[in-house]
């Protein structure tokens, strides 16, 4: 078994290389698209975006490289049963109407930028929102740096130099395309590369479909395979994996949901409608995305058994080899495909720069630092400030890419929605409920926090088969409610709490 690609000849390197070229190209395109130099136009592209544009950097920002290459590796282990992965991507949609509408609403009104700009209004607690904009960017700080080892992989497996140089290669000049037109464009340059990402996902992922389709036959035959050599893999759960898949939707919808990136892509809706038509044609998607990556995972347990866990984890590539020996179509096709794998990481990592930019510069910087540098800097000033910072902490996280290269980061991966999820109650929970009050909310999430990460240092990530982060968010949700109800803010916060149904 080979879990390597045949190497790319210079046709399909060139087509990589022009798809690199045309995201700079949409970044110098934004640039001279901007209508001022705020805070507001570089991280929300000023009045907002459309329908399509709203949907396909939603989409390339929820789907990543680790959809193709984690589902169908957990599918591959698991069998039929990893199909509750389509629940768990539904479930980020089930949470964003939760809040999304209403939140939007408040945005406009007020002209939130970043996502604690809602926590400012909602509790007028500057400790709760510098702790919240912390845990926001100590969770997606590693993430970021996954991306980048992640194109370092990518690269490296598309090409047959040497692998180390080749790894470098990729960490070095796909962040660098990444900071330039992300530093060109802001968000606009962002949301328009996720036009061409999205679309090149979705067209990847439907290619893949029909190519192990034409390859191995129907998944007919693949689940009778299957059945006669590993009946295991069509059992139903027991118990405990019962429990860790409702875990599973639970930690993921709501850390997904809370995602600061995602929260800034429902500020920069251009209406409420654009915004609720997206969200609708969201809660689809996983049926074309997830659920083929469920899909593939079947046809490489019939067709390639007895891989090792490691070795399962890059079912993908296998099967996208064969496919490639196959034909010169089969070939192409896989150009095509590991091209959606690189835009799907690219727009996770371009998404995630840009957030943390935004609220170190925000609200880190400009509320609480910015006294000992200057004083009262312009809109202008401080868009530099946010450039600056991103240059510095992609050219931290490239070096920090070089030096890991060979180790995984799934574990610390999955402790960020475990972080995530702490932040419900005071995102989602003070929407709904006047009475919530900022210390008890403060005190929770501290709390809340402290448990999860002391849980995963313990070696309990998951305790009776639910994330650590769940048990945590009830202590969390219990102080917070508890200490409300018992010592409430004078005003009961001052959020207009009309019901989520008269927000839009």
């Amino acid at each position: 078994m080979n879990d390597r690609l045949i190497p790319f000849g210079p046709g399909a390197q060139a087509f990589i290389l022009v798809y690199l070229f045309s995201l700079i190209v949409i970044g110098a395109v934004a640039y001279r698209a901007r209508r001022d130099s705020s805070l507001k136009d570089f991280y929300l592209a000023g009045k907002g975006i459309g329908f399509v544009t709203l949907l396909l950097t939603l989409y390339s920002t929820q789907y990543s490289g680790n959809t193709l290459f984690g589902f169908t590796g957990a599918t591959y282990r698991i069998g039929y049963s990893w199909a509750v992965c389509i629940h768990f991507m539904t479930s980020i949609v089930v949470v964003y109407l939760a809040f999304a509408p209403g939140l939007y609403r408040l945005a406009k009104q007020h002209h939130f930028i970043t996502p604690v700009d809602y926590l400012d209004y909602r509790f007028g607690d500057w400790r709760l929102s510098l702790v919240s904009s912390i845990v926001m960017i100590g969770a997606i700080s590693n993430y970021l740096l996954a991306q980048l080892m992640a194109m370092g992989s990518a690269l490296e497996g598309l090409t047959d130099a040497d692998p180390v140089r080749a790894y470098r290669a990729g960490v070095v000049v796909l962040a660098l395309v990444i900071v330039v037109y992300e530093s060109l464009g802001g968000f606009r340059a962002v949301a328009w590369t996720d036009v061409i990402q999205g679309t090149v996902l979705g067209v990847g992922f439907v290619l893949l479909l029909c190519a192990v389709c034409y390859e191995y036959g129907s998944i007919q035959k693949a689940s009778e395979t299957l059945l006669a050599n590993e009946p295991a893999k069509f059992k139903l759960p027991e118990a405990d994996w019962i429990r860790t898949w409702f875990s599973y939707v639970l930690v993921v919808g709501l850390g997904g949901a809370l995602y600061p990136q995602s929260i800034q892509r429902i500020y920069a809706a251009k209406s409420a409608k654009t915004l609720q038509r997206s969200l609708r044609v969201m809660a689809f998607l996983p049926l074309t995305t997830t659920l083929i990556a469920v899909i593939v995972g079947i046809y490489g347990a019939a067709n390639f058994p007895g891989l090792t866990r490691q070795q399962s984890d890059t079912i993908l590539t296998v099967v996208c080899r064969q496919i490639q020996q196959e034909s010169l179509l089969g070939y192409w096709l896989v150009v095509v495909l590991f091209s959606a794998v690189l835009a799907a990481i690219m727009s996770t990592a371009d998404s995630v720069l840009l957030s943390i930019s935004s609220m170190v510069t925000k609200d880190i910087y400009a509320k609480h630092c910015v006294r000992y540098f200057t004083k009262d800097p312009t809109q202008t000033q401080l868009t530099w400030f946010g450039k600056a910072f991103s240059w510095v902490l992609m050219v931290s996280l490239v070096i920090a890419a070089l030096r890991l290269r060979g180790r995984t980061l799934v574990e610390l991966l999955d402790y960020k929605f475990d972080l995530l999820v702490q932040l419900s109650p005071a995102f989602i929970l003070s929407l709904h409920w006047r009475r919530m009050s900022s210390m008890p909310t403060l005190i929770g999430m501290v709390v809340g926090v402290a448990c999860s990460i002391g849980l995963a240092a313990a070696g309990f990530g998951k305790v009776v088969g639910f994330h650590a982060g769940l048990i945590a968010l009830l202590v969390n949700g219990a102080i917070a409610v508890g200490g409300s109800l018992i010592m409430p803010d004078a005003q009961h916060g001052t959020c207009d709490q009309r019901p989520l149904a008269d927000a839009t």
